[in-house]
């Protein structure tokens, strides 16, 4: 009997035995054949160690590939402190090639962590100084590739542009906005230590490459660029203002082809700039009274509602208008007496526009103010953009409805008044502004993506938008705007002149001149605006001060877009201040005795061997001042 017992206590004892060993053989297998892989991989993340590699932050260029924004090679240090074999000698050598105490190299050598990046010293470095510490081969001591942002033309469309920081993160403007795009991926080398941070022989590095970001080609068209930066530095010299603002848009699908504004600043030194100054993009961020410009919206509003006809009724302007108990004056002193409605645009005529307003009632002007997108941004590509002011509907009286029909009283940006313009003169479509154009492969140059023009609305009709045209094209060869007449182009615009305010009250003689144009006036393929914040020395209206930078900027930008000069256009109306133009006669043939003959009010430089002209500039019937010089080359008639 105790025999069975013992046996079968044995048999248990050995069950219990295969069991457990049974049990470890399927946990060792299981650990081998499905945790094996998993547990691996662990293992190597504790020895493995990373040098991580940026990726090359995406170009932008501008619509014909000019680079706007690249990249410049600026390697980095990294060291892993346990690979170290003298940190004393390597925090000397660090501190003497990176200019920074010896200390503070000692405390990043010497550091409990498995990589230690020398910051900021040892970031973006000169490849000059990343050779040093490659030559020294010191252990433990790594150069990893990196770039910095470069922006090839300095404070050349720096708002619009922004910039990056030293994380090569956007952090004003399109790096901003469009940050992730232009960033990419980045990529490593990954190496595998002991604990001591030795190298593991026998394991291979592993490379994962970085992903560059895409390239952005812009809207933005330098040769109108350029233009644009040319003449607000020449206007800032000449007026000392406290702002400068220009911007430049096609008006047939809203691509921005230039914008500029003074103060501005070099991107790659923006971390000694105020930031009130490259944090504000005034095309787009600054809110004020439009002022005169505004009333093209008043006119297109009366025009569309057929509330008025341009040639036929007359107005009489004694200079002012009382509306509920308020005297509203027009800025000519004893007014412009009996003028056709045209006329009342040509001169820019405040108790006319009252007029116009009041034939349309609040209701509806403010139905066309809202049409034309004031009240709201306008959604521009670009961060920071302004939506400003008008008054609630309810709130409108009598003299509100009558300031706004003239501009005052309202508060715009003046990306939403080119937009609107663009509007008023395309054929009456409201077109959304817009700067990203397309995204590239930065390998292949193949587009990724294409942004396509953005039609948000039918503001008034074409027949109405060509009555606009030709009256602000008067504007300029008859009107207010004639400094903005360029000879051969035929160009519409109209003068702006804003009171400031400053706490609840205008200020005196401190205004906002501006002037918003575009041409040819028969077919529109560029509008530009420009608004002078309180130019010194000088009468402040915008016909004075604004007009003939448009016209500048106009006459020089449709010659670089290929825009053909047209003779048929409004005659202008001269003033004795106005110079005199003569007609550029053919010289071609002619002797030098000739030429005695013929050039009465113009100079001569002559060049080259001969006697008869065979070359000369400019070109037969081309019109310049009274007083300009002909360039004439001289060689044998054959």
């Amino acid at each position: 009997m105790r025999a069975v017992t013992v046996r079968k206590r044995l048999t248990v004892v050995l069950l219990i035995g295969f069991l457990i060993f049974a049990i470890i053989d399927i946990r060792l297998g299981y650990v081998q054949f499905v945790l094996g892989d998993m547990l691996t991989e662990r293992a190597k993340d504790l020895w493995s160690r990373n040098i991580p590699f940026e990726p090359e932050r995406g170009k932008i260029v501008d619509r014909n590939g000019v680079p706007l924004a690249t990249n410049m090679s600026a390697p980095s240090v990294l060291v892993v402190p346990r690979q170290i074999e003298n940190p004393s000698e390597v925090a000397n050598e660090l501190a003497r090639i990176l200019h920074m105490p010896v200390e503070k190299a000692y405390k990043h050598v010497t550091k409990k962590t498995s990589i230690e990046r020398i910051h900021p010293e040892g970031r973006k470095i000169s490849n000059e100084q990343a050779k040093q510490i490659r030559d020294l081969g010191m252990k433990g001591v790594y150069i990893a590739e990196d770039s910095k942002r470069y922006y090839p033309f300095g404070s050349y469309l720096s708002h619009v542009l922004g910039f990056a920081g030293i994380d090569n993160q956007g952090l004003m403007g399109l790096e901003l906005y469009y940050d992730k795009q232009l960033s990419g991926k980045p990529g490593s080398v990954q190496f595998y230590s002991d604990a001591k941070g030795k190298r593991m022989p026998g394991m291979a590095d592993a490379y994962t490459p970085p992903v560059d970001g895409l390239d952005l080609k812009l809207t933005i068209d330098t040769r109108v660029q350029t233009i644009l930066e040319r003449e607000l530095t020449i206007a800032e010299a000449t007026y000392r203002p406290d702002g400068i603002i220009a911007i430049a848009m096609n008006p047939n699908n809203g691509e921005i082809l230039g914008m500029a504004s003074r103060p501005t600043f070099d991107p790659a030194d923006f971390q000694n700039v105020p930031p009130e100054i490259f944090n504000r993009n005034l095309p787009i961020w600054s809110t004020y009274e439009p002022g005169s410009t505004f009333k093209i919206i008043t006119l297109a509003a009366a025009l569309e509602e057929k509330k008025v006809d341009l040639l036929k009724e007359h107005f009489y302007d004694p200079g002012y208008v009382k509306v509920a108990g308020a005297t509203l004056h027009c800025w000519k002193r004893g007014g412009h007496g009996d003028q056709t409605f045209l006329e009342v645009v040509q001169n820019s005529c405040n108790p006319g526009f009252v007029e116009l307003g009041d034939r349309l009632g609040k209701e509806k002007l403010f139905e066309y103010i809202r049409a034309f997108g004031f009240g709201e941004k306008t959604g521009i590509d670009l961060q920071g953009e302004g939506k400003g002011i008008l008054f609630p509907l309810h709130r409108v009286g009598p003299v509100e409805q009558a300031t706004t029909a003239f501009g005052q009283g309202v508060a715009v940006t003046p990306i939403q008044q080119v937009a609107a313009v663009a509007a008023a003169v395309n054929g009456g479509i409201l077109y959304q502004p817009y700067i990203a154009k397309e995204w590239l492969d930065p390998v292949t140059g193949q587009v990724i993506q294409r942004q396509t023009p953005k039609a948000k609305r039918r503001v008034i009709s074409e027949e109405t938008s060509k009555q606009i045209r030709y009256a602000l094209e008067s504007v300029v060869a008859q009107g207010t705007g004639k400094g903005a007449f360029v000879d051969g182009y035929r160009v519409g615009g109209k003068t702006g002149t804003a009171q400031k305010a400053k706490d609840g009250q205008y200020l005196k003689d401190n205004h906002i001149v501006s002037f918003i144009g575009f041409a040819p006036a028969d077919d529109p393929q560029i509008v530009v605006y420009v608004a002078v914040d309180n130019p010194k020395g000088t009468v402040q209206f915008g016909g004075v001060v604004a007009a003939p930078i448009v016209g500048n900027i106009m006459e020089d930008s449709l010659r670089a877009l290929g825009v053909k000069p047209r003779k048929q256009q409004i005659e202008k109306e001269t003033t004795w201040l106005d110079p005199r133009y003569v007609e550029v006669p053919n010289l071609i043939g002619l002797t030098k005795k000739d030429l005695q003959q013929q050039l009465f009010h113009l100079k001569l430089d002559g060049s080259g061997e001969g006697d008869t002209v065979i070359e000369q500039a400019p070109k037969p019937g081309a019109k310049v001042k009274e007083g300009a010089t002909i360039r004439v080359y001289f060689g044998t008639k054959r």
